[in-house]
C-alpha cells in the first residue's frame, strides 16, 4: 500500500489529471444502477494521495497555494460526473435535427461546470489538511459542505450525491432518518477515505477502529430501525400506478393524443385482481394528458364517468390560466387531482423547474440569438407559488413533487411535513433505458427514509413503483413497461413523521468533521 501511495502522490502533469479522472469516473459504480459501493474504498483514498502531492510552486501566493489542489479534485469532479452524467444528452437528441448542436453542451458542458463544486471541495479540504485522520476529516467536511452547497446554488443541482454510495439497500439507508443525506455525504467521505491511511503508520490504527465502529453503528442501526417497523400501519390506501410508457415521438404529437388518452383510461379502469381492493388512488406520470383540460372537457367528462364514489385520479397535466393571448400565455406543469364527478378539486404546480428545460434563464437575450429551451413540451413552464397538500379519499393526504424536484431534501421535508404520503411524478422517458431513471428512483426512495413516509411515484417509462416509509420497495414496474400496478400502501402510525430535524443534524455533523480536522491541524504544527 505504501509502495502505491508513494507512486500516486509522485505523479506530474497529464498523469496526475488522467488518475482524478478515472478516480472520480470510478466512483460512479457506487450509484445506481450498479450499486458497487466497495469502489468508494478506492476512489477517495486515490484522492486523498493526489493531494499529498499537490505542491504548489515556490512563492505563490494564496491561490496559488491551492491552484494544484483544485485541479485535482477538478478533474476527480469531471471524471464522476462525466461517467454519471452522460445520459443528459439523450434528452437533446430526441429532437435531434433541431438540437443536435446542443449535445456537446448538455454531456460534456454541464460535467465541466459542476466539476468547480468538487475543485472548490479539495482546495477547502486542503486548507484543513495534515497528515494523519485529520486530513480525511478535511475531505469529510469539504465535500459535506461541498454537497449542501449543491442543493441550492445556481438552482441546485445534487444529482448522484456521495452519501447515495453508502445507501445502495434499504437496510443501509436508514442512517439517513437521523443524520439525513447531508450526513451521509460527510460521513461517507470520511468512511471511504480511510482506507488512505494504510500507507502510513500514524493513526493507522485509530483510523481503522473508527472505520469499524462507523460500519457497524451504519448497518446495525439499519437492521434495528427496519426491525421497529410496526406491523400494523395506522391507515392504508389502495393506489393504482399507470406507466403509459408512450414515446417522445408521440407525446406531444396531436395525431396521437387520443390514442394515449384511450389507453391511460383502459388502464385505469381495469377492475382489480381477485382478492385486491379497488385503488382509491389512481396516480398518472408527469404531462400524461395529451392536452389541455381547456380545450377538452369531453376528457373531464370521460373521467368522471370512468371513475366511482371514493376514488380519485392524480394526473400530470399542463395547466393554464385560461388565457391565450400570444402575449400573455401561462402555463403550469402541474398535478391536478379529479374527483368521481369529473371535476378538477385541486391542482398543484411545479415550483421548482429545470433550467432550459422548462424555462429559459435569460429568455429574451437568448432567443436573439436562436437559443430556446431544449427539452421538455412545446411551450415555457410558468413557477408555482405554493405547495399544498391534497386530500385523497380516505381523509389522507399527499404532497406531490414533479420530476426532479424529488431529489431536493430540503424541500421535500419542508414542504411534505403536513401530509401522510408523498407522490412523485415523472416523465423520464427523455433519457430511455440509461442510468438515468434507477438514479432518480433512488433518490425518492431515500427521500422516503428521511421523511419517514411512504411514497408512490408514477414514470412515464418507469421506474414507477411505491416505497414504503423505510424506503423498501412495495412493487414496481421496470423501465419501458407498460400497464399498471396496484398496490396497497401503509401509512405509519405516527403523525410526526420524524423525532429529529435531519438537516440540522446532518450540517452539525459537517461542522465536527471541520472540527476535528483543525485539531489534526493544530496536532500537526505542535508535535
Amino acid at each position: 500500500m505504501q509502495r502505491l501511495a508513494g507512486r500516486i502522490i509522485l505523479l506530474s502533469g497529464w498523469r496526475r489529471a488522467a488518475t482524478a479522472f478515472l478516480a472520480g469516473a470510478l466512483l460512479v459504480l457506487a450509484q445506481a444502477p450498479y450499486d458497487f459501493f466497495a469502489v468508494g474504498f478506492v476512489s477517495f483514498p486515490i484522492l486523498v494521495w493526489l493531494i499529498d502531492g499537490a505542491s504548489p510552486e515556490v512563492g505563490a501566493g494564496p491561490i496559488g497555494r491551492l491552484r494544484p489542489t483544485f485541479a485535482i479534485g477538478w478533474w476527480f469532479g469531471f471524471g464522476y460526473f462525466l461517467a454519471g452524467l452522460w445520459w443528459i444528452g439523450s434528452a437533446v437528441l430526441v429532437e435531434a435535427e433541431t438540437y443536435a448542436w446542443a449535445l456537446p453542451l448538455a454531456v460534456l458542458g454541464i460535467p465541466l461546470l459542476l466539476a468547480f463544486f468538487y475543485g472548490f471541495a479539495a482546495a477547502l479540504a486542503r486548507l484543513l489538511w495534515s497528515d494523519g485522520i485529520g486530513r480525511i476529516a478535511a475531505l469529510a467536511f469539504a465535500f459535506g459542505f461541498t454537497e449542501w452547497l449543491r442543493t441550492f446554488l445556481f438552482t441546485g443541482f445534487p444529482w448522484n450525491a456521495v452519501g447515495y454510495a453508502a445507501m445502495p439497500v434499504p437496510v443501509l439507508m436508514q442512517s439517513a432518518s437521523v443524520v439525513g443525506l447531508i450526513g451521509m455525504n460527510a460521513l461517507g467521505t470520511f468512511l471511504f477515505a480511510m482506507p488512505a491511511l494504510l500507507s502510513g503508520d500514524r493513526d493507522r490504527r485509530l483510523g481503522m477502529a473508527m472505520a469499524l465502529v462507523l460500519c457497524t453503528l451504519h448497518v446495525g442501526f439499519g437492521f434495528y430501525r427496519l426491525s421497529q417497523a410496526p406491523e400494523q400501519p395506522r391507515s392504508t390506501i389502495a393506489v393504482r400506478i399507470v406507466q403509459p410508457s408512450v414515446s417522445m415521438s408521440e407525446k406531444w404529437d396531436a395525431a396521437f393524443e387520443d390514442r394515449v388518452f384511450a389507453e391511460l383510461m383502459r388502464s385505469s379502469g381495469e377492475p382489480p385482481a381477485e382478492g385486491q381492493k379497488k385503488p382509491q388512488l389512481i396516480l398518472w406520470p408527469e404531462t400524461s394528458v395529451p392536452f389541455l383540460f381547456t380545450d377538452r372537457p369531453d376528457a373531464l367528462a370521460a373521467l368522471g364517468a370512468m371513475l366511482t364514489d371514493g376514488q380519485m385520479l392524480l394526473a400530470g397535466a399542463v395547466r393554464d390560466e385560461g388565457v391565450r393571448s400570444k402575449s400573455s400565455e401561462i402555463y403550469y406543469n402541474s398535478v391536478v387531482a379529479i374527483d368521481a364527478g369529473g371535476e378538477i378539486v385541486e391542482a398543484v404546480d411545479k415550483i421548482h423547474l429545470v433550467p432550459f428545460g422548462e424555462y429559459l434563464p435569460f429568455a429574451e437575450w437568448l432567443a436573439k440569438i436562436g437559443i430556446e429551451q431544449m427539452v421538455a413540451g412545446p411551450m415555457n413552464f410558468a413557477a408555482g407559488a405554493v405547495r399544498r397538500a391534497i386530500t385523497l379519499p380516505g381523509g389522507l393526504s399527499a404532497v406531490p413533487f414533479i420530476c426532479y424536484e424529488i431529489i431536493f431534501p430540503q424541500l421535500v421535508d419542508v414542504d411534505a411535513a403536513s401530509s401522510d404520503i408523498i407522490v412523485n411524478v415523472t416523465n423520464d422517458a427523455w433519457f430511455g433505458d440509461t442510468p438515468s431513471p434507477y438514479q432518480h428512483f433512488r433518490q425518492a426512495q431515500v427521500r422516503s427514509v428521511e421523511t419517514g413516509m411512504p411514497l408512490v411515484r408514477a414514470a412515464n417509462t418507469g421506474i414507477s413503483g411505491a416505497v414504503d416509509a423505510y424506503g423498501r420497495i412495495v412493487d414496481a414496474f421496470g423501465v419501458n413497461a407498460r400497464g399498471y400496478l396496484d398496490v396497497e400502501l401503509s401509512v405509519p402510525r405516527k403523525a410526526a413523521h420524524r423525532s429529529v430535524n435531519n438537516e440540522m443534524v446532518g450540517l452539525a455533523m459537517v461542522f465536527l468533521m471541520g472540527v476535528f480536522a483543525a485539531l489534526g491541524l493544530v496536532r500537526a504544527r505542535f508535535t
